[in-house]
C-alpha cells in the first residue's frame, strides 16, 4: 500500500502572490515540505495572483487531468479611450461569450495557432472611468490578457489588463486557499496535513467513483483491464443488455468516460470506459502501491 504521509499523494491549493512564477512557487513548496517533485495545475503569469493547486510526489502524475477544467478570473481592465459600459457589454455578448478563436501571444510558450476556447460567462461588475471591473469563467487554456486585447481591438479603442487573480481552477476555489506565509506557519507548527487535500478525494470531486471486487485488484495494478466480472455487486446497473447471447450489467456511462476505480478506500487509478463486450473499462493512469 501506499504511504500514509498526506505528502506522497496530495494536492496543495496555494495562493500565488504577485511576483514570483507558478514554476518557482511550486518548487518552493517541493523545498520546504522536502519533496522529490512537485508540479501546478495551470501556468499563472508572474503579475497574476490567485489559485495555484501543487501536486505533491506521486500525484504529479495527475496533473494532465486537472489542466483542462474551467477557471475562474476577476481582474481590471483598462481601455484606452472612454467607452460606454453598454457598448462594451453589447460586444461581449455577440462576439465574447461562447466559443471564440483565439490566437496565443507572442510570449506564450504554446505554439502560436488559432485555437477554440469557450467562455462561459464575461460580466462587468464595476466602472471607474477608463478601468473595468469584470469577473470572467472560461475553458482551461484560454489567454485572459488577450481576451481583453482582443476586446479593446474589436471596440476600435485598445485595452490591457490592469490586475488579474484567479478565483477557482477547476474544483480549487479561493477560500480553500493558502498563502506562503500560511504553508510556513503549519510547518513550523507540524500541521502541513491540515492544508493537503488527499488527491483522492480531489480524483472523487471530477470523475465518477467506479467500486471493483477486491480479489480483481492485484491483476488490474498489473495491467490488466477492468472486465464486467470486476466490478462490485452493488453498484447501480444500466438495464441488462444481451450481446452474443451474454447478459451482463454495466456501470451507466457512455464509451470514453473517464471514471475513478476504488476496491474500498483503495484507490486504483483513473480509466476510460470501453464497453465493448466483455471489456468495461482501461487504465489511463494506475497508481502502483509502494
Amino acid at each position: 500500500m501506499i504511504e500514509k504521509k498526506p505528502t506522497e499523494f496530495g494536492v496543495i491549493n496555494i495562493d500565488k502572490p504577485r511576483g514570483p512564477t507558478s514554476f518557482t512557487v511550486s518548487d518552493h513548496v517541493r523545498k520546504k515540505l522536502g519533496l522529490r517533485k512537485t508540479s501546478h495545475f495551470g501556468t499563472l503569469d508572474p503579475k497574476v495572483t490567485g489559485v495555484l493547486p501543487i501536486a505533491l510526489n506521486r500525484a504529479c502524475k495527475l496533473t494532465g487531468f486537472f489542466l483542462g477544467h474551467d477557471k475562474e478570473y476577476v481582474g481590471i481592465m483598462r481601455f484606452h479611450e472612454q467607452v460606454d459600459q453598454k457598448k462594451v457589454e453589447e460586444i461581449i455578448k455577440k462576439k465574447f461569450k461562447g466559443i471564440i478563436t483565439q490566437l496565443p501571444p507572442v510570449k506564450s510558450r504554446v505554439k502560436r495557432a488559432e485555437r477554440q476556447r469557450e467562455i462561459k460567462s464575461f460580466e462587468i461588475l464595476e466602472v471607474d472611468n477608463k478601468d473595468f471591473l469584470f469577473r470572467t469563467t472560461v475553458q482551461g487554456g484560454t489567454y485572459i490578457r488577450k481576451l481583453i486585447h482582443d476586446l479593446g481591438q474589436e471596440l476600435g479603442v485598445g485595452a490591457h489588463m490592469l490586475e488579474l487573480r484567479r478565483t477557482r481552477a477547476g474544483i480549487f476555489d479561493e477560500i480553500e486557499s493558502y498563502t506562503l506565509y500560511q504553508l510556513d506557519e503549519a510547518i513550523k507548527k507540524d500541521k502541513i496535513q491540515d492544508l493537503i487535500t488527499p488527491a483522492e478525494k480531489a480524483i472523487k470531486k471530477i470523475f465518477p467513483e467506479v467500486q471493483i471486487k477486491k480479489d480483481s485488484v492485484d491483476r488490474i495494478l498489473h495491467g490488466q483491464p477492468i472486465y464486467d466480472k470486476d466490478l462490485r455487486q452493488e453498484a447501480k446497473p444500466l438495464a441488462t443488455s444481451s450481446k452474443l447471447g451474454q447478459s451482463k450489467e454495466k456501470y451507466k456511462f457512455e464509451t470514453g468516460t473517464k471514471i475513478a476505480v476504488f476496491s474500498g478506500k483503495q484507490f486504483i487509478g483513473i480509466f476510460k470506459v470501453i464497453n465493448t463486450i466483455k471489456i468495461f473499462a482501461k487504465s489511463e493512469f494506475t497508481l502502483q502501491p509502494v
